[in-house]
């Protein structure tokens, strides 16, 4: 099994002893769970769920597009909502994103997390190219 760490600098660096995605024989990419952080400043964005949304799946679409795949071939994602009272804006905003494709989904309250942000989001997806 060949296993490929994905790295580009329009998503935010690890801050961890993690990789923003791996690829997976050249057939599947795994993306580390991405927050709201502006990856030019390294900073948390301002904003409301949605605002935080759209940032978080802007980051997976870079870290998508870093492995040779699109968000059009996410095939699974997971959702961690700190307050699933905002699940219909979240939604909203991942419709823009992944509604034509419709990937399997998971999304779960939790009690925190990183930095306190409202969503973190991770994906799988199918590699187009190696």
């Amino acid at each position: 099994m060949a296993l490929t760490k994905v790295h580009t600098s329009l998503a935010p660096s690890p801050i961890g002893p993690y990789s923003q995605g791996i690829v997976v024989d050249a057939r599947f990419i795994y993306t580390a769970g991405q927050i709201a952080i502006d990856p030019a400043s390294g900073q948390l964005i301002d904003g409301d769920i949605k605002e935080q949304t759209r940032r978080v799946l802007k980051n997976i679409e870079q870290v998508l597009i870093a492995a040779g795949s699109s968000m059009k071939n996410v095939v699974k994602t997971t959702v961690f909502l700190k307050d699933m009272g905002e699940f219909a804006a979240m939604n909203e905003v991942y419709g823009e994103f992944l509604g034509q494709s419709a990937p399997a989904r998971s999304t779960v309250e939790v009690a925190r997390l990183p930095r306190d942000v409202r969503v973190e989001i991770d994906a799988i997806a199918i590699v187009e190219r190696s």
